[in-house]
């Protein structure tokens, strides 16, 4: 069922999703999306199967007008479009409001308005009675469902309007109920409402109007926003607002991504969405790509360390028992098992990590303990695997299978120069055996990583043309112990990709160059053992 308006079939475990990322999401610090971008969420939205996606504001800026103007020749399967905007302004006929004229013209079939629920907002920010307030809601919900619109109603700053006055919140909700309103949604606008308060005041809303569907859009400046939001629902809440990824205002709204799972595995609520969870993942990382956010790797669900383990304990149950540590089967939200190879792993940790890496290893073998030994003494040193899965496998087939890389860097040499104009210039000298031959190669770049990276290219790539495809996506640099001073043992990351994969590596040393040197050979190293393994 796609109407918000609650009707007498509708399943008592029933709740709607409406997504409000395009708008809401989007008045998040450094969050902005490109008109096609807005346009490629709702169809992938609608996919996923959201009931409603609300697209932006009509008029308040070129971008959103232009998106609701190509939004006409979207053709979507099931989720229902909506356009957002305020009730009229104060002592102003509905008809003459340029705001509402510009909602209906967008010609969404479903329009969400706010008005106001909190005395102080009325006198203090709208600057009016109470009696205008509750006439600009009750006229604006009539004259939208009188031009043919289905009306969400969002009661702003709700709960802080209950808190203060209970009778005049209510009053609002009975305004645009009479008006004809299909949904209550219940606003914790300023995000601090604590989880009793929305649960108690959420089913007295309910209990008030039994016939009609009640919302939530809860924000998380408490750090509670999904929860309140279950809260609501599990007082009678039956449609929940929230962004992808926790998207919006100052800490961010509900986080969807948390709330579906929840909603569907956990409280076994029906969703239209649940026949996708499977995919939750892969849209997650859809719109963190669209806003040029990396993905949160703590995210619940959808974050690529949510079912990492890491204690060789926790790992070894887990192979016997995945539920034993992992509360769902992260297959459901299309993420999966992963176990962080450390100085706490064991035997167990690095059998299931090589299996998850395509190896499958002879518990038995003494090499598996003298691996052992080798990663916790790395990790000593300064190493870590966590985000360097390729430097692991390459470290576990060089002790185990004797592997070895098909070049071998005899030596490399860094000169940095400052030109009088303060420019500096680096220069790199490499010398690469491959097979019999030796490579004597010189590069230059702004900077000695740089410069390094692109010697080792001049030898290996003649030899090896796919390295042609590899580039540098992020190098990131950390201080393992800052007490050392200059002596420091420093830890880089390379993350590399052809295109169509992309690995981590990790060196470590007490020179940077040296570090950055080790990760860059690793990359190459394992893009070459990759392109082994297909020809075979």
């Amino acid at each position: 069922m796609s109407s918000a308006a609650k009707s007498s079939t509708d399943s008592p475990n029933l709740v709607l999703t409406y997504d409000t990322t395009l708008r809401d999401g989007t008045q998040g610090e450094g969050v902005s999306f490109s008109v096609a971008s807005k346009l490629r969420l709702v169809e992938k939205l609608d996919a996923f199967g959201m009931d409603y996606i609300e697209g932006g504001w009509p008029g308040s800026n070129p971008r959103d007008q232009e998106f609701f103007d190509k939004a006409r020749g979207l053709k979507l399967t099931h989720a229902k479009l909506a356009a957002f905007g305020s009730t009229r302004r104060a002592n102003t006929a509905v008809a003459d409001d340029a705001q509402v004229k510009m909602l209906l013209d967008s010609g969404t079939p479903v329009v969400t308005i706010f008005g106001k629920s909190w005395l102080l907002h009325v006198t203090e920010v709208l600057r009016t009675t109470p009696e205008e307030n509750l006439a600009m809601i009750g006229d604006t919900v009539r004259h939208l469902v009188q031009n043919g619109r289905e009306v969400i109603y969002d009661a702003e700053h709700f709960f802080d309007g209950y808190k203060n006055n209970p009778d005049y919140a209510l009053k609002t909700l009975d305004a645009a109920h009479t008006a004809g309103a299909g949904c209550l949604t219940l606003c914790d606008t300023n995000g601090g409402t604590l989880v009793a308060e929305i649960h108690n005041i959420t089913a007295e809303v309910v209990r008030r109007f039994p016939s009609t569907r009640v919302g939530l859009h809860c924000h998380n400046d408490a750090g509670l926003g999904v929860a309140v939001t279950l809260a609501g629902v599990e007082a009678g809440g039956t449609l929940v607002q929230g962004t992808m990824n926790g998207f919006g205002e100052r800490n961010g709204n509900a986080n969807l991504t948390t709330i579906l799972p929840n909603l569907a595995l956990k409280m076994q609520r029906e969703m239209f969405c649940n026949n996708h969870l499977a995919e939750l993942r892969d849209l997650s990382h859809f719109v963190d790509e669209l806003a040029n956010f990396r993905p949160d790797p703590k995210a619940p669900y959808v974050g690529a360390t949510a079912f990492a383990h890491k204690g060789g304990v926790h790992a070894d149950a887990a192979n016997k028992v995945a539920r034993s540590y992992e509360h769902i089967d992260p297959a459901l939200v299309g993420n999966t098992t992963r176990v962080l190879v450390s100085d706490m792993s064991g035997r167990a940790s690095v059998m299931m990590k090589a299996r998850e890496l395509g190896l499958e290893l002879d518990a038995k073998s003494p090499k598996l303990k003298d691996f052992l030994a080798e990663v916790k003494a790395r990790e000593f040193r300064g190493y870590q695997f966590e985000a360097a899965d390729a430097s692991f496998l390459l470290l576990l087939k060089r002790t185990l299978e004797n592997w070895h890389e098909p070049f071998d860097v005899l030596g490399y040499r860094l000169v940095v120069e400052r030109e009088g104009s303060g420019a500096e210039l680096a220069e790199a000298t490499v010398k690469v055996k491959v097979g019999d031959k030796v490579h004597h190669e010189v590069a230059e770049d702004a900077g000695p990583v740089g410069a390094l990276d692109r010697a080792l290219r001049k030898a290996l790539e003649p030899s090896f043309p796919s390295l042609r495809d590899v580039h540098l996506a992020d190098f990131n640099v950390r201080i393992v112990d800052t007490g050392q001073g200059a002596q420091a043992v420093i830890r880089v990351l390379v993350e590399s990709t052809d295109g169509h994969e992309s690995w981590g590596t990790v060196g470590a040393s007490d020179n940077i160059m040296a570090a950055s040197y080790e990760a860059l050979c690793d990359s190459y190293a394992y893009k070459l053992l990759r392109d082994s393994g297909k020809k075979k």
